[in-house]
């Protein structure tokens, strides 16, 4: 019997997913677009329908116009494996042949499974210490003991770390992401060392620039806590002869993946999956996690950005670990009726809100900003402290008054240092 894969229809549906409350806050000032989600639904002549779903504003791949047209018509079965897709489209293709055979996307891969339940993470942006501390406790309320977060220089790492780990149990870890901001291993040494004594940090990623091996390498007979840096970067066999980091941070289209997890595999080198979206993109990184051996440190998604998943039920955490979906395809079912509330009409984007990013040292040292693109500016051209004590960024909307006005003017032009907030 033949399998009716032709691709029918392809309609692609944006959406406007509400945040929780606290990441609406803080997520405003660097990722207030990750709100949107395109969700592709895609028809075969049977009247199969698989789902996907891109981030528009933060994906490997958008979904093309081209790559549309180039499906259509076509046997599904035809693109597995082709990246150039887009990672919505890519998605809904999986999803819908494994539909079409009865089988869950994992199989799809040509991997045996590994594992029943794949290791997740609750990810925040950089948060204030009491926001994460918040943060932290609804994460296990969730089934999560694992969480991670961005450090930054304009925030006091270490209270962020001591208030996580004043309402959480030992066994709840903490990783922490410098995104190279920490810049040298002269700089990183004494902030890692610290960070060390405490029991719930447990992983480095990117503390200085990837590209600096030596410093890596040396970094790495200092601490104990692994070190994680993006495959690829630097390239593969430079990292792994040089030893400049302990396992990866894998993600991309679905091809890409799976390469990367078998190039860490067959030098034992641990990764996570990051592969970031609400539901969908959720359960295709289970799906992926359960095929793939070295998927061992917990997968970054973002599913607990969002107010809504998307889903008529959602991916079962339980003890850290998500539970892999034995239905066929991504093994999950989409919720129409969110689609169709949260739809959104174009452009497409939201504009930036306007916010004075105002970063606070102790001793009256203040230095204000217009974004945070300014702060990241100043933080690698090491223009302000390398994790001070007491550190703290405060993020002010407009108050209407003349004198937040011309503050942000001023810091548009370049940032402003003042003594007081």
């Amino acid at each position: 019997m033949t399998l009716k894969l032709t691709v029918t229809d392809i309609e692609r549906i944006t959406v406007r997913v509400p945040m929780t409350p606290r990441c609406e806050i803080w997520n405003a000032r660097e990722v207030w677009q990750w709100c949107i989600s395109e969700v592709v639904r895609l028809t075969t002549d049977a009247g199969i329908i698989g789902y996907g779903e891109t981030l528009p504003h933060y994906t490997w791949g958008r979904v093309s116009d081209e790559a549309v047209a180039r499906v259509k018509g076509h046997n599904a079965a035809d693109f597995l494996g082709d990246d150039t897709l887009g990672a919505g489209l890519q998605m809904a293709i999986y999803d819908a042949v494994g539909k079409a055979l009865g089988v869950p996307l994992y199989r799809l891969c040509n991997l045996p499974k590994v594992r029943d339940w794949v290791p997740i993470s609750w990810w925040n942006i950089d948060f204030p210490p009491e926001a994460l501390a918040e943060e932290a406790h609804d994460a296990q309320a969730k089934g999560y003991t694992a969480m991670k977060t961005k450090a930054r220089p304009w925030w006091d790492v270490y209270e962020q770390v001591q208030a996580i780990s004043n309402v959480t149990p030992e066994h709840f870890k903490i990783d922490m992401d410098w995104n190279q901001m920490l810049i040298n291993a002269s700089n990183a040494a004494p902030v890692l060392t610290e960070l060390d004594r405490q029991p719930r940090t447990a992983l480095y990623e990117s503390p200085i620039f990837q590209r600096d091996v030596e410093g890596l390498r040396q970094l790495r007979q200092k601490i104990t806590r692994p070190i994680a840096l993006h495959f690829g970067d630097p390239p593969f066999p430079v990292v792994v002869r040089d030893e400049a980091c302990d396992g990866f941070v894998i993600g991309g289209g679905i091809s890409s993946v799976l390469k990367q997890g078998a190039l860490a595999a067959q030098f034992d080198k641990p990764f996570f999956l990051q592969i970031v979206g609400a539901g969908l993109t959720t359960a295709l990184s289970v799906q992926l996690g359960a095929v793939l051996p070295m998927a061992q440190w917990p997968a970054v998604n973002c599913l607990n950005n969002y107010a809504d998943d998307l889903l008529t039920t959602p991916i079962n955490i339980v003890g850290g670990y998500a539970q892999v979906p034995d239905a066929p395809g991504l093994g999950v079912e989409v919720d129409d009726e969110a689609l169709a509330r949260y739809k959104m009409q174009p452009p497409y984007e939201l504009p930036r809100p306007k916010l004075l990013l105002s970063v606070a040292w102790p001793g009256n040292r203040v230095r204000h900003f217009a974004n945070i693109q300014q702060c990241w500016t100043d933080a690698f051209n090491g223009s302000m402290p390398v994790q001070e004590r007491g550190a703290r960024m405060h993020a002010r909307p407009d108050d209407g008054t003349p004198e937040w006005a011309d503050l942000y003017a001023r810091a548009a032009i370049a940032p402003v240092w003042s003594q007081s907030l």
